[in-house]
């Protein structure tokens, strides 16, 4: 059974500006694919994004939950599975419209994987 090891990053708050990009959602997408694109040089495999509970702290005694936008990636722990680094630069492709879908909510797909640190494949 493959072995993986996951990074959960912060989705990006603000769009960057771009050739072609005018719109919020246009630059928004260049962010978004930016931050895709160099995290797949490095190996790293998209998976999906959650938006997650956090407890804050307000004033000195009390708080308040938020939800922080997360995206999840993984990689193969498998040796002959990496993908070496090229440093280089990234070509940002053209982004797509964004056309939103509305309607109900589906149901999520299987079981989220058990997030915590990479084991050691000489540990086996």
């Amino acid at each position: 059974m493959p072995q993986f090891e996951y990074k959960v990053v912060p989705s990006p708050r603000k769009g960057e500006k771009a050739p072609g990009a005018k719109t919020v959602a246009e630059r928004f997408a260049v962010a978004l694919s930016t931050l895709m694109n160099r995290l797949g040089q490095e190996g790293w495999e998209y998976l999906r994004a959650d938006a997650l509970p956090c407890d804050e702290r307000v004033g000195l005694t009390g708080s308040k939950t938020t939800f922080q936008s997360m995206l999840v990636f993984r990689r193969s722990l498998d040796a002959s599975a990496q993908v070496p680094v090229t440093p280089g630069l990234v070509v940002v492709p053209e982004p797509a419209p964004f056309t939103p879908v509305l309607g109900a909510a589906t149901a999520p797909v299987g079981v989220a994987p058990a997030l915590g640190p990479a084991q050691s494949l000489a540990a086996e």
